[in-house]
């Protein structure tokens, strides 16, 4: 400290120091701010991390429901769509018979009248199954499918070609898009 003195005689000692402390001061005070601005951005980056991931478990979320939403969707249209299915399946044995017998009254001869009404009940109950969506296959000269027909036989035909459905024996109904019957049919061979 002396030679300083020497170096700048119009200081003092005590006025010399000065600088030393303040320098060691700010040397310090940033030392610590650096330290404490270690933590505080450690902590923003894990801040940071934790909005991402929630941020990615929210986009999940949205996503699942948005499936949920359209699967129920789904889920109730068929419902109303196939809501008849049963009633409708269960009918189908009473519209072959209907059949039948009107096929076997033409060939007969019965009352005009009692077929009248028989043919009447049965275009009747025909409109209100169809109003279900109920349709009949009408496989006849229609290549052979086995996902909408079911041979019980095959025949040789002139008329058709091979694997062409030439009869129908029991017939096949779809209600709306879906098969609930197969047609039971004859196939050219």
């Amino acid at each position: 400290m002396d030679q300083d003195l020497k170096q700048e005689p119009h200081l003092d000692a005590s006025e010399q120091a000065v600088p030393e402390t303040e320098e060691t001061t700010w040397a310090q005070a940033d030392q610590d701010e650096q330290a404490s601005a270690a933590p505080e951005e450690a902590r923003f980056e894990e801040l940071k991390r934790q909005a991402e991931e929630a941020y990615q478990r929210q986009l999940r979320v949205q996503a699942d429901f948005d499936n949920y939403r359209r699967r129920t969707l789904k889920e109730t249209a068929d419902l109303q769509k196939y809501a008849s299915l049963k009633l409708v399946t269960n009918l189908l044995p009473v519209l072959d018979n209907f059949g039948r017998a009107l096929q076997t009254s033409s060939e007969g001869s019965e009352s005009d009248s009692f077929v009248k009404g028989i043919d009447m009940i049965n275009r009747q109950l025909w409109q209100v199954l169809e109003a279900e969506g109920l349709k009949a296959m009408e496989p006849v000269g229609q290549p052979f499918d086995p996902e909408l027909h079911q041979a019980i036989m095959q025949v040789e035909s002139e008329e058709y070609e091979e694997g062409i459905v030439v009869e129908v024996v029991q017939p096949g109904y779809w209600l709306s898009d879906k098969v609930i019957r197969p047609a039971m049919v004859k196939v050219s061979g």
